[in-house]
């Protein structure tokens, strides 16, 4: 068979193709995102293209090889045999020269600079029509590969995908500015990661504010002070200011007054208390009231002494107070912190 323009015209064709798909391929495996990829394959079965893709992901070294022998065979020996055809159809020296200088032109814009640009752009996609392609490579290299491995181990590390508390802050932050996300919604996930950075030390109501009441007082002798304040919990006190006896609601003593238990000493109607020490972590102590929805705990130091009580409210009002500061212009003049309704500094 002759040599023809006509097959120069395919061969060209043939090689940038095969240029331009490694080309998308490889940006599309490099610039795809795994977090997303993983959350397409967590809601398909098993054996799909996105599950697979996590796979090849996951070698990201071996399936990077893979595409760049493929690449090269197209870019190297293609434009070798496309040379020696060229060189029988063109059979002027400055023809051929002109040639060559269009043909590597095409290479770098149709099979290069294209391609990865759409396969930077359309990550996701490409990556994922390109699955079933690269296992039959993988199969057919395999030996190859073996023996690359063996040359170059760094080529067997795995890529984990994991992230961590900085780069999560940072994505919400990006996606805040981006508009993808609510200012709202990143401002919650910063305050999230601050309540592992605070203790109830930090959020209590300290000993000396506590609301504080004698056990051995009736309720007859405080009625002027509970009708006076409202704060929803208050501590009663043994003989000594270390000893607790117990907590009690306002409710409770209020209803035990208005049906005329007007003697009923405080000792008698209190709650049993729930000791927490003052170093405990902020997210560890919202376990502790969910499994005990009791509404305030009685805070202690390492030698069990009395430092001061907590409620719910003091450890929600750190996410609380993030949507408060960018839905409000003002800044709210009390809070709630410990269960008590405070004046803000």
């Amino acid at each position: 068979m002759e040599p023809s323009v006509y097959g120069l015209v395919v061969l060209i064709i043939i090689i940038l193709i095969g240029s331009a798909c490694c080309s998308g391929v490889e940006a599309a495996f490099l610039a795809v995102n795994s977090i997303r990829i993983l959350e397409i394959a967590s809601k398909q079965k098993p054996k799909s293209s996105a599950n697979q893709l996590l796979k090849l992901r996951k070698h990201l070294g071996r399936t990077l090889t893979v595409i760049t022998i493929t690449n090269n065979g197209f870019n190297i020996i293609g434009s070798l045999i496309l040379g020696v055809y060229g060189a029988l159809v063109i059979n002027s020296s400055y023809g051929l020269t002109l040639f060559s200088i269009s043909f590597y032109i095409l290479v770098v814009l149709v099979g290069e600079v294209l391609p990865k640009a759409l396969g930077t752009r359309f990550s996701v996609q490409i990556a994922l029509l390109s699955v079933p392609i690269l296992r039959i490579l993988h199969t057919l290299m395999r030996p190859f590969l073996v023996l690359i491995e063996q040359i170059f181990p760094v080529i067997t590390a795995e890529n984990e995908i994991s992230t961590d508390e900085e780069e999560i802050r940072q994505m919400a932050k990006i996606g805040s500015q981006k508009g993808l996300i609510e200012a709202d919604e990143a401002a919650m996930i910063f305050k999230v990661f601050q309540l592992n950075d605070l203790k109830a030390k930090d959020l209590m109501i300290p000993r000396v504010s506590a609301p504080c009441l004698d056990g051995s007082s009736n309720l007859e002798e405080i009625s002027k002070l509970i009708m006076a304040d409202n704060s929803p919990w208050w501590v009663i006190l043994g003989d000594k200011v270390d000893k607790i006896q117990g907590v009690v609601p306002r409710e409770r003593m209020l209803a035990e007054l208005i049906n005329g238990e007007n003697k009923k000493l405080l000792s008698e109607i209190c709650e049993p208390v729930d000791y927490i020490p003052e170093m405990i972590k902020a997210d560890q102590l919202l376990t502790r009231f969910d499994k005990n929805h009791k509404g305030v705990k009685v805070v202690v130091d390492e030698f069990g002494g009395f430092v001061g009580i907590i409620g719910a409210e003091a450890v929600l009002s750190v996410l609380a107070l993030s949507l408060i500061h960018i839905s409000e212009p003002t800044r709210p003049e009390r809070i709630a912190v410990g269960g008590l309704w405070v004046k803000k500094k």
